[in-house]
């Protein structure tokens, strides 16, 4: 045990007076008391009702709101949100790559973010990065980490990725990043944005590669992920049985259906394209990459509507890490769903219960209920009426200690 997991084992905090959200979709419950004991949640509810035990650390939040902790369900802490961030990682020391994740990591917690599913690190750093915040080395959100991405020869991302070609090598490729210890196995379903030559639209690995893939993960009780833009990679990797759908830029009536039957939940990361598209070449992002970005943009808002109108589950990644987008930067990613029509709430829940339902980690984050992780956040306005409030960070508790 490290030694400040062991000062914080038993000690009670009283977060009193706030709003609170709870995450479950309820209403907000006024001059709320939470109470926490080590690193739990122990006692939920109002203060005219609520006893603060003797001794605990009261800490006033009048005025303010209080929500769980952000869930960010698709980011990349290795790569530095400017204009090329594969090239700049590319051109940088393992070492620089190294303190720039660290920083990053430290950035999300600091902005609400208490967990994080990396989809594609550098190297290792990723699997390191976790370590190191698990042991009390660096400050930093849970983790999960994909390790290398799959990829075909040449496909998307192929530089940061395991390429593989055929059912054969898709299946070693899964059990190579399996162990080494990641927790989800990504699949690189389509082409992409980002990397020079692919077209987004376009298939890459196969339905036998896919499911080949998917096949290990669930053997070994991981999660799996698929980035997929074009109809055809997306209804490949849903027939594969991936748990989630990363994009979705061109979903189309069929695969929505898909989702829906397979309960395959969608990290639409509208950020990432709309990043891209508001910056433009002044701001030194490649022609290509606006190219791309610029097609993709109505279909990838109208078909994100389309699908939580037919009520497929959506889960908050922003893509932390691609163009002007980092990590820390879920606010952006919550903006841009309630801007395409989602309301507020339905924001919150895509990165609190929805999300830690898609981790499979709803028993212990996504809700401020008793014997619960103590993950919270304190902003200083209600994201309830403004999603914009989820950038006014007053305190962040992750696991019943104060950052």
């Amino acid at each position: 045990m490290r030694p400040e997991d062991q000062e914080n084992k038993g000690h009670l905090k009283a977060l009193v007076g706030g709003r609170l959200i709870d995450g479950s979709g309820g209403a907000p419950i006024e001059d709320s008391v939470v109470i926490t004991e080590g690193d739990r949640i122990s006692v939920v509810g109002k203060a005219d009702a609520t006893a603060v035990p003797t001794g605990a650390e009261v800490i006033d939040v009048t005025g303010k709101t209080v929500i769980p902790g952000l869930i960010n369900c698709h980011a990349h802490l290795c790569l530095d949100g400017s204009p090329d961030p594969i090239a700049a990682l590319q051109q940088r020391s393992m070492t620089e790559n190294v303190l720039i994740a660290a920083k990053h990591a430290e950035a999300a917690l600091r902005a609400g973010v208490t967990t994080v599913r990396d989809l594609g690190g550098w190297e290792g750093i990723d699997l390191g990065l976790k370590k190191a915040i698990n042991e009390g080395l660096i400050l930093g959100p849970r983790m999960l980490v994909s390790g290398k991405p799959l990829c075909m020869t040449g496909g998307t991302v192929h530089v940061m990725g395991r390429e593989v070609d055929g059912p054969d090598e898709a299946r070693k490729g899964a059990r190579e990043q399996l162990k080494a210890g990641v927790d989800v196995i990504k699949v690189m379903a389509t082409g992409g944005v980002m990397t020079r030559g692919t077209d987004p639209g376009s298939p890459q690995l196969t339905f036998e590669e896919l499911r080949a893939a998917v096949e290990e993960a669930k053997k070994a009780g991981k999660l799996t992920a698929a980035h997929a833009h074009g109809a055809t990679g997306i209804e490949n990797a849903i027939r594969a049985g991936t748990d989630s759908i990363e994009h979705g830029i061109f979903l189309d009536a069929e695969a929505i259906g898909m989702m829906l039957e397979r309960e395959t939940v969608l990290v639409p990361t509208l950020a990432a394209v709309y990043e891209v598209v508001e910056r433009g070449p002044e701001f030194g992002i490649p022609a290509f990459m606006i190219e791309k970005a610029q097609r993709a943009g109505d279909a990838h808002l109208d078909n994100f509507r389309r699908a939580r109108q037919a009520g497929v589950r959506i889960a908050a990644g922003n893509d932390g890490g691609t163009p002007f987008n980092r990590a820390d930067n879920l606010a952006s990613e919550l903006e841009r769903m309630v801007a395409a029509g989602m309301t507020c709430v339905e924001a919150l829940a895509t990165a609190h219960r929805t999300a830690a339902e898609l981790l499979r980690l709803a028993e212990q984050i996504g809700t401020v209920e008793p014997g619960k992780l103590a993950d919270l956040v304190v902003l200083d306005a209600d994201p309830q009426a403004d999603i914009s409030a989820v950038r006014q960070v007053h305190m962040v508790i992750k696991a019943g200690q104060q950052v």
